[in-house]
């Protein structure tokens, strides 16, 4: 009956590739579309994926997110590094800042000043240069993109130069980091250089990085801090929801995605179930005489579901393979670094397709089971 079923579903070649490729579609719109809202999320929160070696981040109790500063004043470090439970607390700079090259052309950057002494919080990749470096006076390192971004294709070429609030900084690294949202340049410094890279405030410190004891866990200290000293203290994982939260509530981001992805799931769903439809209707005779002979209803049922499940596979592998194949040919391009298909979306998509697989097959079947053998024997 398996091989009656196939043959039933491939009489019509149109309108059976119609079917695969309506689910193929669908599958696309979904995972494409929630691939990139996930990349997008992700470069929300760069500045806590990027360090790796703090496991609490202190900040004002104010604070939103991690883009709109509110300063902290230096004494804020000693009481942090007061609680019982820290292993060490270092500063930590983040702030735009407009920087000038060469040519006389403005740039908008997000720069970083890590901590002068223990440099928590650098790049953990380097393309071209050494960490090290950054020790030199004027010394800064900017992200690959980044530096695409500020001198375009050219060959990378250390020691040239920038200019941030009229003083002078000088390129002696490229590194590697995970792409921000806004898609500025990333300029690391160290921390006693990065706060004259900007406008003087009488609070410059963003963040306090702290570890806790090799007994404690980061919650217990991220708790302990802010019972202590008034402040925000969040883990990383907690910091990096912080932040993502804070776009999902604040943007219409997840709106916008929110319909694509249910378009997608919607125009799936439609295509392959009034295909199935009006497949079984064409083939109510066929249906009809296997009835006749003998065929239960829980075998025909068993063999609209294969067909059904044989398309959902076919249209799920091509979506996919579409989706894999559009982030493979995007790879290379600066503005959509960071973008790629995480397994988790292919699950998704997978449940999608299943979900519209449950669906299509309903339409179908109600003709099916009500059907009446004598059907075959009219005219």
């Amino acid at each position: 009956m398996n091989w009656v079923a196939w043959k039933m579903l491939t009489g019509d070649r149109a309108k059976y590739l119609g079917t695969v490729f309506g689910v193929a579609f669908g599958v696309l719109l979904i995972s494409q579309q929630t691939s990139i809202f996930v990349a997008l999320m992700r470069r929300t929160a760069h500045t806590a994926i990027d360090v790796r070696d703090a496991s609490v981040w202190v900040m004002d109790p104010h604070q939103q997110n991690a883009d709109e500063i509110k300063p902290l004043s230096e004494s804020e470090l000693n009481r942090v590094r007061g609680v019982p439970g820290v292993a060490w607390g270092v500063r930590y700079f983040k702030s735009l800042a407009r920087a000038k090259i060469e040519t006389g052309d403005f740039r908008q950057v997000i720069l970083i000043g890590l901590d002068d002494h223990t440099m928590v919080g650098a790049p953990v990749k380097m393309v071209e240069g050494s960490l090290a470096n950054l020790r030199r006076p004027d010394a800064i390192i900017v992200d690959k993109a980044g530096y695409e971004y500020l001198w375009g294709q050219e060959p990378i070429r250390l020691g040239r130069t920038l200019e941030m609030n009229d003083r002078r900084a000088v390129l002696v690294g490229i590194c590697d980091v995970t792409a921000p949202f806004q898609t500025f340049p990333v300029v690391y410094s160290r921390y006693s250089q990065a706060v004259q890279f900007v406008a003087a405030e009488r609070k410059v410190m963003s963040f306090v990085l702290a570890k806790p004891q090799p007994e404690l866990a980061p919650e217990t200290l991220a708790r302990r801090i802010e019972a202590q000293t008034g402040l925000m203290a969040k883990t990383r994982t907690e910091f990096l929801w912080f932040i993502v939260g804070y776009y999902l509530r604040s943007t219409g981001i997840p709106i916008n995605f929110g319909i694509t992805i249910a378009l997608g799931f919607i125009v799936g769903t439609a295509i392959a179930g009034q295909t199935f439809y009006l497949f079984t209707l064409e083939n109510l005779k066929q249906f009809g005489a296997l009835k006749a002979m003998g065929v239960s209803n829980r075998r025909l049922t068993g063999m609209v579901l294969l067909q059904a499940s044989v398309v959902g596979l076919i249209g799920y592998g091509l979506g996919m393979g579409m989706t894999a194949a559009f982030f493979e040919s995007t790879s290379t391009v600066t503005a959509l670094a960071g973008f790629y298909l995480p397994w988790q979306v292919a699950v998704l998509a997978a449940v999608a397709v299943a979900l519209i697989i449950v669906l299509a097959s309903l339409l179908s079947l109600r003709k099916v089971l009500v059907l009446e053998p004598a059907v075959v024997f009219r005219g």
